[in-house]
């Protein structure tokens, strides 16, 4: 019976297994790309990448499709038609007798009399006369052209094709240039993490140093089981600390990756490093910025032409349109479907020069030209207030770079200057002329000097590209 069981706790070992093998299986099928990309590589993987670069492309395409339509205006037309028809019933009209009064006319001129010897005479009335005019089967073949020749709507609208085209990649460039500016500041982010995570790993050791000489002191009776639980307090909160930045490390990864169109599961690796020099270098003593320098403006300029345009367009809608149209055709009938045989196939072709002139519609086109106007007016305020944006932009953060780069020097070198106390303590605490609340406190003030340095270094490099695109410089 024992073996039956152990039998039995085996099998189902072994199914209980079977899940477990087929998800590593199938953790081995997925493939991890491992990138290492500086931030111009990061910049130029989100450019074929990003969703929204790729729907901004796919608009090019799109207007380029739009302006074949436009273009199609101008060309000839030309189409072909095949049909029949049966009428199982002929139409019938009724008309006035016009035979009648012929033949008693005849009859008349003759002298012919009737029954009783009287010379006919002419009636009042003769009535009417039923007919059907056609026959029960028609077929008809036949193909037309239509060509315009003047038309003031549609040389606007070839004339706007480049146009609209431009202003569709400049829309390209311009969303290419805000993922720009967000990968780079993700990048950079993540780059100063790592500075952060080195700082926290040096407290760490120095900590664990510090608990492990603590230890040793209280050994020899130089200290007390309160001075151990106070190092071990302050080395789990730096443990812990460490856990959450790594976390918050590895979700701006995730992020960096999303906003680059990269897949989750492949590793990504930043090679680009950054340094107080490399944030302060050759930004500040280049101020100048001209307006055409900003992909937003650019922007801006193209929608305005294009509402230049669109006055022009109702301008012209009121100028006379000609065209040329023609048709050649033959048609044939019979009472029998038999048109593949004998029978008489009768041409119709013709000529049409069309010149449509517009008179009055009601001011339609007067209120369609007033509204193109006051867009245009739009487009040209808006151009404005752009350019007091850029202004305060570039002036705006021009501050706020000059005043991270100085807070940023300073808080380097306070940071320099706690670790130099923290080490000078430590140095007293180990010799025995110093107290564990010293050490503690040149600690906590080392630890906060890192941390602000940490935030100087993060507000430095976002200020340094909002600097960057502030002046079309990015």
């Amino acid at each position: 019976m024992r073996k039956v069981k152990s039998r039995k706790g085996a099998g189902l070992f072994v199914m209980a297994l079977f899940p477990m093998l087929a998800i590593a299986q199938a953790k081995d099928t997925v493939k991890i790309t491992k990138h290492e990309f500086s931030v111009q590589q990061a910049v130029d993987y989100a450019k074929k990448n990003n969703v929204q670069v790729k729907n901004a492309l796919l608009d090019v395409t799109l207007q380029e499709q739009v302006n074949r339509e436009i273009t199609a205006g101008a060309y000839p037309h030309i189409n072909a038609s095949l049909g029949t028809t049966y009428n199982p019933n002929v139409a019938t009209q009724v008309l006035p007798n016009f035979i009648s009064p012929a033949t008693y006319q005849v009859l008349i001129d003759e002298g012919v009399k009737d029954g009783s010897g009287n010379p006919i005479a002419m009636p009042s009335d003769f009535g009417f006369i039923a007919a059907q005019f056609g026959t029960r089967y028609s077929a008809n073949a036949g193909i037309s052209l239509s060509q315009i020749l003047f038309d003031g709507q549609v040389f606007v609208g070839l004339k706007a094709r480049g146009t609209t085209l431009d202003f569709q990649r400049k829309n390209v460039e311009v969303t290419e240039e805000a993922i720009k500016t967000n990968v780079y500041k993700i990048y950079y982010q993540l780059v100063v993490s790592k500075t952060q995570i080195e700082l926290l790993d040096s407290n760490i050791s120095r900590f664990q140093k510090l608990l492990k000489d603590t230890r040793i002191i209280y050994q020899n009776g130089f200290a007390e089981q309160l001075d151990i639980d106070k190092v071990s307090v302050l080395l789990t909160n730096l443990q812990t600390e460490k856990s959450k930045v790594m976390n918050i490390v590895s979700n701006g990864y995730y992020g960096l990756k999303v906003l680059m169109g990269m897949p989750i599961k492949d590793e990504l690796v930043l090679t680009d490093t950054l340094s107080n020099e490399q944030i302060k270098d050759g930004i500040l003593g280049n101020e100048a910025y001209s307006y055409e320098d900003r992909k937003e403006y650019q922007y801006a300029q193209i929608g305005k032409k294009l509402n230049e345009y669109n006055i022009r367009r109702y301008k012209l809608s009121q100028v006379p349109t000609a065209s040329l149209t023609g048709q050649y055709a033959k048609s044939a009938q019979r009472n029998k479907w038999n048109f593949f045989g004998s029978g008489d196939w009768f041409t119709i072709s013709n000529v049409n020069l069309n010149i449509a002139i517009p008179i009055f519609n009601g001011f339609f086109t007067k209120s369609k030209i007033q509204q193109a106007r006051i867009e245009l007016q739009k487009s040209e305020n808006l151009i404005s207030n752009l350019q007091l944006s850029i202004d305060n932009e570039v002036a705006t953060s021009k501050n706020n770079f000059s005043s991270a780069i100085t807070t940023m020097d300073f808080q380097k070198k306070n940071m320099e200057l706690a670790e130099k106390v923290y080490l000078q303590t430590k140095k007293k605490y180990e010799a025995g002329t110093g107290s564990q609340t010293e050490i503690n406190s040149a600690q906590t003030d080392l630890k906060t000097a890192q941390t602000n340095y940490i935030q100087a270094l993060y507000d430095a490099i976002i200020a340094k590209v909002d600097f960057m695109k502030a002046t079309g410089k990015l």
